[in-house]
């Protein structure tokens, strides 16, 4: 079986965008409901509508891969789930350790979508030696001083952190340096990590903020027109009146 530490995704050696890349799981989720329901083909109106991007900018990202529909039918649905599932790397067994088996952690570990996609939980890996050897999700619990030894021998190459924000800079640094090169980071805290290392940082809290900013900027324009007087209800020049609104001095002959 083959696994993350000896394959690596083709799509910067291809000179695919990372914006491109970023969106590729979005067409993706989009397919593989499509495929679900039997669906043969979809135009790319339909898919870029069904992934929440516009068609212009789908079409451009399959550009990239090679794919460019066919005229008055549309896209090969099982086709496209191969060829960006292939680009991502998912046509093969990604192996995944989680440090920090709290709440967040554990609803990580439980989440069903990791092996239908391509990833497969190697390890739980927390810093309690309350929880060594409880198993989550099915999986036993294994206390951090194992962490070196699991990338190692699972030939980890993605590492999940959800931990407190304290400790995830060490936990970092620690999975780096058994050879770890992709890192999730759940921890609310800027990672620093060596070149040829990949960081992607989920902060819910950050996402929560940015969504306030616009339920406040739509609550202030609500105001700003419920402040401005309806035109009808405006005052309007009678036909005595001048330019200006006034009675003119002079009232024609």
């Amino acid at each position: 079986m083959a696994t993350g530490r000896t394959h690596r995704p083709a799509t910067r050696s291809r000179g695919i965008p990372e914006a491109t890349v970023a969106r590729l799981p979005l067409y993706l989720r989009a397919l593989t409901a499509l495929s679900e329901r039997s669906v043969p083909t979809v135009s790319s109106e339909e898919l870029a509508a069904a992934a929440g991007v516009n068609s212009a900018k789908l079409r451009k990202d399959f550009s990239y891969l090679g794919s460019y529909g066919t005229r008055g039918v549309g896209y090969d649905v099982e086709y496209l789930v191969y060829q960006i599932s292939r680009e991502l790397g998912l046509t093969q067994d990604w192996p995944v350790v989680i440090v920090g088996i709290g709440n967040l952690g554990a609803a990580l570990a439980n989440y069903g979508g990791f092996a239908s996609r391509g990833f497969r939980v190697a390890a739980l890996i927390d810093a309690d030696p309350g929880m060594a050897g409880k198993p989550v999700a099915g999986i036993p619990v294994q206390h951090t001083d194992e962490l070196e030894k699991i990338v190692r021998e699972d030939g980890v190459s993605i590492g999940v952190i959800a931990t407190p924000a304290g400790a995830a800079q060490q936990v970092c640094d620690r999975l780096v340096a058994a050879g770890v090169t992709s890192i999730l980071n759940f921890a609310p805290t800027v990672l620093n990590v060596p070149e040829g290392v990949d960081v992607r940082k989920v902060d819910l809290s950050i996402e929560l903020q940015i969504l306030a900013f616009h339920e406040q900027r739509k609550a202030g324009e609500e105001a700003a027109a419920d402040a401005v007087p309806p035109v009808a209800a405006r005052k309007q020049p009678s036909a005595d009146q001048g330019p200006d609104g006034d009675v003119p001095a002079v009232m024609p002959a």
